[in-house]
């Protein structure tokens, strides 16, 4: 059958005059989308609705796997639809959730309850973590397995309750329960209780002290000698030393990684006396060396998810002094500006982009019909404008908490609009109707 055969159906949206960056590269294409699902790339005349692209970017929908969304228990700092709300302003498409919540999401029907918190309610697509703790570890090989689950979470510090499985017969318990990929935090518990008196009152700046290089390194090189033995494929989030990078690039066969836009683009010498605590997460932002030490090894291929770690307190408890004040920063909505800019600077490729925030998440998590611009795939797209610029201000913001460490940062690249599965739930800073967020497909899930 030859190509002029082929009946194809009216498409029921096409966005034309774009930039279209598909697996064959950037092409000057219409994108077709009907039902949800993208039908072709081509010349499309007529279509039922027609979105002008002209001049702009059409990126695969930005997929954010690290949020923390706060609910339940939380939801003074952020809820299900401010944080996902917040995600769609910035051009992010579907969110992965984290499992410290109150309670913790640690059984199915923890994870249930948040499925059902979200529909209609999240303005993305969504799925949830698992909390690995020392009680569920033999039933997370089930857990791990329930439709709308991003796979299992490990805290191996800086977290409190159950949560925190800090031993290596508790890891290698849950390492050994499951087949899918296992996100971990990785700082070593023991070390930083070792650390705690090098913590200054008042002073956030000894964060990246008591926390050191060596936390990071110890923890991420314990789980990796762990997730060898189980034969588990492990996705360590939030680096920040240079040699983690180094250490995981000797292991590509059962490890990936997260870098996130805060530790790309701050650093410690200014960070801390410009911020105070609004600079305080976990693990810290550190110096300008360990900053471009990871540009170094994203430049190597190293690095194959830049997530938020979106994780918002409000200003009062921001306020406490250092160390009572909670670490965390919001960052969902900035997330694909700040990477834009960074673009727009010559510290990476556009393609680096995309791969990090749509094609490698999906390709590294299983994910089902996300992350490309290609026939059959969901119509999820992130639309910008490259060479816009803009100013990060409090106006914009849609987090609950209302702040943004990256406030008052003049960023060259826009995002314009937001598209997922056809639907345009933001376009020109203007929501749509009603939130149309539905739960993630996975390979190995139920």
């Amino acid at each position: 059958m030859t190509h002029s055969n082929i009946s194809r159906p009216a498409p029921e949206l096409v966005l034309s005059g774009g930039t279209v960056h598909t697996p064959n590269g950037p092409q000057m294409v219409d994108v077709a989308v009907r039902d949800g699902k993208i039908i072709g790339l081509g010349s499309y005349p007529d279509a039922a609705r027609r979105m002008d692209c002209t001049g702009l970017d059409i990126l695969p929908g930005v997929i954010d796997s690290q949020v923390h969304f706060r609910e339940p228990g939380l939801e003074h700092k952020e809820d299900l639809e401010s944080g996902s709300r917040a995600a769609v302003m910035g051009g992010v498409t579907a969110v992965f959730e984290m499992p410290n919540t109150s309670p913790n999401t640690d059984t199915e029907e923890r994870v249930l309850d948040k499925l059902k918190r979200a529909g209609r309610r999240m303005w993305c697509d969504h799925a949830f973590y698992v909390g690995a703790t020392s009680a569920n570890a033999e039933h997370l090989a089930e857990l791990e397995r329930i439709p709308g689950t991003a796979g299992v979470k490990i805290f191996m510090g800086a977290s409190t309750g159950s949560l925190l499985v800090a031993e290596d017969e508790a890891l290698a318990r849950v390492l050994a329960s499951g087949v899918r990929r296992v996100a971990i935090h990785a700082e070593d518990e023991a070390r930083m209780n070792d650390r705690k008196d090098l913590r200054v009152e008042g002073d956030a700046a000894s964060h990246p002290v008591w926390r050191d290089d060596e936390s990071a390194l110890l923890a991420t090189r314990r789980i990796l000698r762990l997730a060898r033995v189980a034969r588990r494929p492990i996705h360590i989030l939030h680096i920040t030393t240079p040699a983690e990078l180094e250490l995981i690039s000797q292991h590509r066969d059962i490890a990936t990684c997260e870098v996130t836009p805060q530790h790309l683009t701050l650093a410690a010498e200014e960070a801390y006396p410009r911020l105070g605590s609004h600079a305080q997460m976990n693990p810290p932002i550190r110096s300008g060396a360990h900053r471009d030490g990871l540009w170094h090894w994203v430049g190597q291929g190293v690095g194959d998810v830049i997530g938020s770690d979106h994780a918002p307190h409000t200003r009062e408890e921001k306020a406490k002094p250092y160390p009572a004040s909670p670490s965390g920063m919001p960052g969902v909505q900035t997330l694909l500006p700040l990477m834009l800019d960074h673009v727009a600077k010559g510290r990476l490729t556009l393609p680096r982009l995309i791969d990090m925030t749509s094609a490698g998440v999906s390709r590294i998590f299983g994910l089902q019909n996300k992350g490309r611009i290609a026939v059959g795939c969901d119509a999820d797209f992130s639309v910008v404008d490259r060479k816009g610029s803009f100013t990060i201000n409090e106006d914009w913001l849609e987090s609950r908490c209302g702040w943004s460490p990256f406030t008052g940062m003049e960023l060259e690249g826009r995002v314009i609009g937001t598209v997922v599965r056809g639907h345009t739930v933001m376009w020109e800073g203007q929501l749509a109707n009603e939130a149309m967020g539905e739960p993630l497909r996975f390979a190995g899930a139920l």
